[in-house]
């Protein structure tokens, strides 16, 4: 074989080689981003709650209530969209939409995200159906722990890192949607914002006057110990 034939193959044979070890599976690569290796899916959740119109001025049995206001609270904290609120078809239909409606804008749930209706009675069941949907925040199972991590040959980083600090930010977050982004901006303080602005124009202080009982608690106060 000529020597330019056999170099052309070898040169051949180590691209293939190189080409081959320079595939990997991406679903095996390990960041240094626990976040990126263990994201957090936010899915939204159905919550459904039934409760028994009984009539009259009470409306409910003393159990009932105390499910429907924690059902109420709950939604306010991480209710998305309209709140569903479905009676039986019947005699008694109006009475209840009245009554559930009305309770339920008692606690500051805006009237335009209510959303009755009625439906026809399955199986005998006359409950009220109370209904919203909610988001819950999870990650997937960490796996096996029984790996020593203290020693590895190429110190790479471990499959699980960062797995159980985004376990438990999932756990902890009281609402999931501020994971998928900002929330809406609260009303602006237009009389504060006033203020402010008139003390400017004037060269004035702007901000607020603290209380002489807060000054020597906090950490920028002259008095404060922090660096010393």
């Amino acid at each position: 074989m000529k020597p330019e034939y056999f170099l052309r193959g070898a040169a051949l044979a180590t691209i293939l080689i190189a080409g081959s070890c320079s595939t990997t599976d991406p679903n095996s690569v390990v960041w240094e981003d626990g976040a990126r290796n263990h994201p957090i899916l936010v899915e939204p959740s159905y919550r459904d709650l039934k409760v028994q119109f009984a009539g009259g001025a009470d409306g409910m049995s003393s159990d009932d209530a105390i499910k429907f206001d924690n059902f109420l609270a709950d939604y306010r904290a991480r209710g998305n969209g309209s709140l569903g609120i479905s009676v039986p078809n019947g005699p008694a239909s109006r009475a209840a939409i009245t009554y559930f409606g009305e309770r339920a804008a008692a606690t500051g749930i805006s009237r335009d995200k209510i959303l009755v209706s009625t439906r026809e009675v399955a199986n005998g069941d006359t409950r009220v159906d109370i209904t919203y949907i909610a988001y819950t925040a999870r990650t997937q199972a960490c796996g096996d722990w029984s790996e020593n991590e203290s020693y590895t040959l190429d110190n790479s980083t471990p499959k699980r890192f960062g797995c159980s600090v985004q376990q438990n930010i999932a756990a902890m977050v009281a609402d999931p949607r501020d994971l998928l982004g900002p929330g809406r901006m609260g009303p602006v303080d237009t009389a504060r914002r006033a203020t402010v602005m008139d003390k400017y124009e004037k060269g004035e202080v702007t901000q607020a006057t603290k209380r002489s009982a807060d000054i020597g608690s906090e950490q920028s106060a002259n008095t404060s110990s922090v660096g010393q």
